[in-house]
């Protein structure tokens, strides 16, 4: 629809003036506005689903909304049941159940490739609940962070719960100096069979003022396993590699690419799994 509307306005402009294409594109909006609360559950929709999660839910599950847009409002209706440690994930892979709250047949990408063991309809807030083998953690690097040996010109990890890609995230943050990295140097510590890790760019003001990216590369035992680029709109970056189970050591670096890129707060949060 919205490809459509955009090219009968880019039609219009070609063929009756910019006053008159002003007129058209008001009235569209007010006709979309219009609509609107017809196509947007009501209160009442999402007290009905926020009861139906209740019922069921238990301590530890993960609750997930879709579209990303909808999620303060389903805060709002169920953000008790939601505790900072679980508004700040690394992912959803480490836990065994997720309640999926969600309108307009949109899914969330925590419940992607999960068929819902149970579901129900509200109103237009359709509600799932997944069932499967959470992962096991067997070392947290944010956890280990503040032991790791530090090299290169930055400041030490800090832990805190960062805004990343607008969206909380648990993490290791580091403050490389422009055009330079920051070795992290985790020792010997134990793996799984994968480690997974995801890295961005924290606080959206900086994002706006400085536009040079950052980069995030993990070496296990001195060889490169991850690599991944980050720039101001990439968000939260996944990266994962196949891992031998036993201890190995482990390196993160994270650098200021470029001699612009001054304040380039680096946040990153990595787990060994099996």
């Amino acid at each position: 629809m919205r490809k459509s509307a955009a090219a009968t306005l880019g039609t219009l402009a070609t063929t009756i003036g910019p006053a008159v294409l002003l007129v058209a594109i008001a009235i569209w909006e007010i006709v979309a506005t219009v609509r609107a609360p017809a196509e947007v559950p009501d209160d009442r929709a999402w007290d009905r689903a926020a009861a139906a999660v209740r019922s069921q839910h238990h301590p530890g599950d993960l609750i997930v909304f879709a579209p990303g847009w909808i999620d303060p409002v389903g805060r709002l209706h169920l953000g008790d049941l939601i505790p900072l440690e679980m508004a700040g994930r690394m992912d959803g892979d480490d836990y065994g159940t997720i309640w999926e709250l969600s309108i307009r047949g949109a899914r969330a990408p925590e419940t992607a490739g999960l068929a819902p063991a149970w579901q129900g309809g509200f109103g237009g807030v359709t509600v799932r609940r997944f069932e499967r083998e959470p992962a096991h953690v067997v070392s947290d690097l944010v956890a280990l962070a503040g032991g790791a040996e530090l090299r290169g010109a930055g400041s030490r990890p800090a832990v805190q719960l960062a805004e990343v890609g607008f969206a909380p995230h648990r993490c290791a943050q580091v403050i490389p100096a422009p055009g330079q990295a920051v070795t992290l140097d985790f020792g010997r510590i134990p793996l799984g069979t994968r480690l997974v890790a995801y890295a961005g760019l924290a606080d959206v003001f900086t994002r706006r003022d400085v536009r040079d990216p950052g980069r995030l590369e993990i070496r296990i035992d001195g060889e490169v396993v991850a690599d991944a680029r980050l720039g101001v709109d990439d968000g939260w970056v996944r990266m994962e590699a196949a891992t031998t189970p036993g201890e190995h050591d482990v390196e993160v670096i994270a650098e200021a690419v470029g001699p612009k890129a001054r304040d380039r707060r680096i946040c990153f949060a990595a787990e060994a799994r099996r």
